[in-house]
């Protein structure tokens, strides 16, 4: 009994040093596609704390793995919902069910959502402002149940009806066949695009959701969480123009009676941008060549709902794919020079 009041007030007061501490900071572990682990080298000073979270699900094992240069370093794990100052998963500073040994957990988890692992060093060892260099290593063993198990408030097959693209400097996100960065690409999303939302998975160490768009005929596919944000059933709104300043004109592109192709010849002041607009079917080839006298033009091509088809590329390459949509396409040519440029775009289709 007496042991275990000790062992009480001891992991208590290990706890307390992350919940003190003068510096929190909150990493997120990120997988490289296809893989299921980590590694990660930090280092802390003093009261200085690192909270690093990753995702995982009912039925897998998460391998946790700390080297400290400082041997007052240690972690604890915290299930979803919790944090420094709650009561932690298991603390890597004493073994146990989960803690084979010192600075080692290995468990199989028993809820799925975001966990979170704390490292710190204890409190007299920060109160020297002790310096701890450190290599943590981290794997998510196990493969996905058939349907989730143990979500934590609902936070994967639950959530919102529709989810909007919110991507940072407003560029766009990535479609894939499968919850991972090395699933085929099936298309691109615009920022600001609303999405149906058809459930989330934990995988690589990251939320990943099955979305499908709004237009008709649309597409499926699975997006990195992160880069979501509540959102409605509107279908989303034209993509806003990348011409910045100078302003954006539109012109119908129509080829003559018996061709499959058309030549148009444009001029463009410094930040101008013009869109052509192009009528073909989900299945044909598209063909699309600018032809610039200078480097600093460059274009994009959207389909009919306003997501990307070809994200921003030189004039200097040339664009030759299959579509996957029916209406009008959009491509946007674009001046990022400072003086006027002319050229000729050439469109095909088969």
């Amino acid at each position: 009994m007496l042991r275990e009041t000790l062992w009480a007030m001891t992991a208590a007061a290990a706890f307390a040093v992350a919940a003190d501490a003068q510096e929190m900071r909150t990493e997120a572990i990120r997988f490289a596609p296809g893989t299921s682990g980590a590694t990660i080298a930090g280092s802390i000073t003093g009261y200085e704390s690192v909270q690093y979270t990753l995702g995982a699900e009912a039925g897998q094992r998460l391998k946790v793995r700390l080297e400290p240069s400082n041997l007052a370093t240690y972690f604890n794990v915290y299930a979803p919902g919790s944090g420094p100052g709650d009561q932690a998963l298991a603390n890597a500073q004493f073994m146990g069910e989960m803690v084979p040994d010192i600075n080692i957990f290995d468990g199989t988890l028993s809820t799925s959502g975001e966990y979170m692992i704390d490292v710190y060093m204890m409190r007299s060892a920060a109160r020297r402002n002790e310096t701890s260099n450190y290599a943590l290593y981290v794997s998510i063993e196990g493969d996905l149940p058939a349907q989730v198990e143990g979500d934590y408030a609902d936070g994967l097959q639950g959530g919102p009806d529709y989810f909007q693209v919110a991507t940072s400097g407003g560029g766009t996100l990535n479609l894939r066949s499968g919850p991972s960065g090395a699933a085929g690409l099936v298309t691109r999303l615009a920022n600001g695009q609303n999405v149906r939302n058809l459930g989330c998975r934990m995988a690589e160490g990251r939320r990943w959701c099955r979305v499908a768009t709004l237009a008709d005929p649309g597409f499926e596919g699975w997006a990195a969480g992160d880069f979501l944000i509540e959102g409605t059933g509107m279908a989303s709104t034209p993509p806003t123009s990348a011409g910045g300043v100078g302003g954006t004109s539109t012109e119908r592109v129509r080829f003559a009676a018996g061709t499959s192709g058309a030549e148009l010849t444009g001029s463009l002041l410094p930040g101008e941008s013009r869109r052509y607009l192009l009528g073909a079917s989900n299945g044909q080839d598209l063909y699309v060549r600018v032809a610039a006298n200078g480097p600093d033009l460059s274009y994009q091509i959207f389909n009919p709902d306003g997501s990307f088809l070809l994200d921003q590329m030189t004039s200097a390459q040339e664009y030759r794919g299959q579509l996957w949509q029916s209406g009008d396409h959009v491509i946007e040519v674009i001046n990022r020079g400072n003086s006027t440029q002319t050229y000729n775009v050439i469109f095909g289709i088969d």
